[in-house]
């Protein structure tokens, strides 16, 4: 059997004039686990890898020691001070042997050049008696050798150089800026809202010590992967993201825990997101403290990011800040408490096309809210209509019954309530 044809001829069947557009629904692909950037904790999660010019470490000692980890900082600091008494204690015994001090044999009444200096192990001690000043007295160098007095004063300095260094290297060490990022904390979790009859990102940020930071400033920055038009993929392009406070340079007054946010305007890298769009994208965003000090002068840096997982969209943060007493109070338990409101899940895009998206979400929300709260006075009514008359049956059952009394001989009967 032929197939029947259609009405409408070939040559116009698939005319863009006469047939209507398709709106088809947007095909979302499935998100590939993507390694974070940065992480939680604001370590950065990269490798280096074939660097061949090793040299170049070596060219900053200093930097290099502090960067180590503790065990080999502890290691190279021992190690420097146990070699350089075991090397100018082999200076001291070499100027011993060719002075003759260390012959059993020599000739009375020849002053020696050191004193109680007679083997290894003695110029060992004697090493470490210069170095670090100890001065016990047994040992001394006599006037009769100009050498041993130049190897004196060249360990003297190298020794002195040696502790400037290492303790130099523990001390930075021990006081690095990321010890202060300890304290400054972050919310585990981005919420998306709105805000003021605007789209917002929005993080908390507080400072756990009551030593401020001085001059504090928030940068926030996404990370994607992108292709130019010309074909060239970058994998880790940053997008530079402003905040509420860019006209004053993102500064803050980190004294109690502030909301920081990021109105999704068209500058923004989240415009053309919509809540499925922004769960199915591989971006991250990057949040950057910096700020000085106050007891230190110290510049320091507190990281952290938040992958598409970690973003809650429709949600608020709880408020943590209350008035108690003329002193205001932080609850810290509830810093990374959110509270589900009313958001539309469309993109900010859409929303600024279409502003009676937000006032029909709002409607919906005043509606849900009045049904809610309808529901909730008419179950208090029937739980107090239930109670009252548990009640009244309780009362019933506690009345007084009828009490009968038998007169003798047939007498009659008295009811007595």
């Amino acid at each position: 059997m032929l197939p029947r044809k259609s009405i409408i001829p070939e040559e116009f069947a698939f005319s863009p004039g006469l047939v209507s557009p398709i709106h088809r629904k947007p095909v979302f692909r499935d998100r590939v686990n993507k390694a974070r950037f940065i992480a939680k904790s604001g370590a950065c999660n990269l490798s280096h890898k074939n660097i061949r010019e090793q040299g170049r470490f070596l060219q900053d000692v200093v930097t290099t020691l502090v960067d180590l980890k503790w065990r080999f900082t502890l290691v190279i600091f021992s190690m420097t001070f146990l070699c350089s008494w075991l090397l100018f204690a082999m200076f001291w015994w070499l100027v011993a042997f060719a002075h003759g001090d260390l012959d059993t044999n020599r000739k009375p009444g020849v002053e020696q050049c050191f004193t109680n200096v007679n083997s290894f192990t003695s110029a060992f001690l004697f090493s470490i008696e210069v170095q670090v000043t100890i001065g016990f007295g047994g040992r001394m160098i006599t006037e009769q050798c100009p050498t041993a007095i130049t190897v004196l004063i060249l360990q003297n300095i190298i020794g002195l150089i040696i502790n400037a260094v290492m303790l130099g290297c523990i001390f930075m060490k021990t006081a690095q800026s990321h010890r202060r990022a300890e304290t400054l904390i972050f919310s585990r979790q981005a919420v998306i809202a709105v805000r003021n009859n605007r789209l917002c990102f929005m993080i908390r940020v507080g400072d756990l010590r009551k030593s401020m930071i001085i001059n504090a400033v928030v940068r926030l920055q996404v990370v994607r992967k992108t292709t130019t038009p010309e074909g060239e993929v970058i994998p880790i392009h940053q997008i530079d993201v402003q905040t509420e406070s860019a006209v004053a340079g993102n500064s803050i007054f980190l004294l109690a825990p502030l909301i920081i946010c990021h109105v999704i305007d068209k500058d923004s890298p989240l415009y053309d997101l919509s809540a499925m769009e922004l769960q199915c994208s591989d971006l991250e965003v990057i949040v950057i403290l910096e700020g000085v000090v106050e007891t230190t002068g110290i510049s320091t840096q507190a990281r952290t990011s938040y992958v598409t997982e970690e973003i809650q969209w429709g949600h608020r943060f709880v408020p943590i800040v209350t008035e108690e007493e003329g002193v205001y109070s932080v609850d810290y338990s509830k810093f990374g408490n959110t509270v589900k409101v009313a958001t539309p899940r469309c993109s900010a895009r859409e929303l600024d096309e279409k502003p009676s998206i937000l006032i029909q979400t709002l409607q919906k929300s005043e509606l849900s809210h009045q049904n809610s709260l309808r529901k909730r006075n008419s179950m208090r009514r029937n739980n107090s209509m239930r109670k009252s008359n548990s009640m009244r049956r309780n009362n019933s059952a506690l009345a007084v019954p009828k009490v009968q009394f038998l007169t003798p001989e047939g007498g009659p009967n008295l009811a007595v309530t």
